[in-house]
């Protein structure tokens, strides 16, 4: 029988956005989340403004459905989380993984097929989230938004921004690069880099954010320690101009991407690529590895 350890790495492995014949709303074992992350997704059409080279969505698979339907996705977030409440989603895998003493819900995030402050509806499906978080009782947990910050500023967004302020929200904003050159590399964006820092310096100024960072190794080889001496400097950059930064996750590919020629780092590479950032800029480090 597998121990809990392996048990849980394939948890974090099985990480499909599907949850019963839900559409919208689904469960997770998220490693950056320590536990059951419940995800609201608001891009089932699979629509991005970035085409990052480690993502795991298949858009040559066609979705179920391309519009949110915010009733039912209401109805959808209240049976999973009754689900967690009355302890039946730990009947099966991959929740079974989970030791019963950490069988509680530690966020609902805004994450899924494409980038949430897409949605024109932001601040209702917030909201909704926040109905359901006060609802089921949960005051520990976070309304977490997964972004690539490509938006935040704008002002429908900034609205969803304030709900998410009133409930226990974090916001955790993608950084996966120090150049411009390097984030159309690996990220393939709409915006530049400099639009995403001024974006992240917009939010963090109004509240703290986490900065969530993937490395890999693109076409056999690792981020380059130029870039990675960059995207330290950008990070002092932040905070030198007001950014209240909460902390940084480093992590690397756990599932498999639908890209074939890029690869999770080695555990030693990100634990060296971490030792710079936190030796450069003053900010709690959390490292998580790859999954094989």
């Amino acid at each position: 029988m597998a121990d809990t350890n392996t048990a849980l790495h394939d948890a974090y492995r099985h990480h499909e956005r599907r949850w019963a014949d839900n559409l919208f709303v689904y469960a997770v074992v998220s490693r950056r989340s320590h536990g059951v992350s419940v995800g609201i997704n608001l891009n089932p059409g699979k629509e991005c403004n970035f085409d990052c080279l480690y993502c795991q969505v298949d858009r040559r698979e066609a979705p179920r459905v391309r519009k949110v339907d915010l009733e039912r996705l209401s109805f959808e977030l209240d049976a999973v989380l009754g689900a967690a409440a009355d302890g039946s989603l730990y009947a099966a895998a991959p929740f079974d993984a989970i030791p019963p003493p950490q069988r509680r819900v530690r966020d609902i995030a805004f994450s899924g097929d494409g980038e949430p402050t897409t949605y024109p509806r932001f601040r209702e499906a917030v909201e909704i989230a926040a109905a359901a978080r006060a609802r089921f009782g949960l005051t520990d947990a976070k309304l977490v938004l997964i972004t690539d910050a490509a938006y935040l500023a704008r002002p429908a967004v900034r609205e969803g921004l304030a709900v998410l302020d009133a409930n226990n929200g974090e916001i955790w904003a993608k950084l996966d690069a120090g150049t411009d050159e390097y984030f159309q590399l690996v990220d393939r964006p709409n915006v530049s880099l400099d639009q995403v820092l001024a974006n992240i310096l917009d939010a963090a100024r109004t509240r703290p954010v986490v900065i969530q960072s993937l490395f890999m190794r693109v076409g056999g080889e690792a981020i380059p320690d130029s870039e990675v001496d960059a995207y330290c400097s950008r990070l002092n950059g932040l905070r030198e101009q007001g950014a209240a930064i909460k902390g940084v996750q480093l992590y690397t590919i756990a599932r498999k991407p639908s890209e074939p020629n890029v690869a999770p780092l080695a555990d030693d590479d990100l634990d060296r690529i971490a030792a710079v950032v936190r030796a450069k800029v003053p900010v709690d480090v959390e490292t998580f590895y790859g999954v094989s």
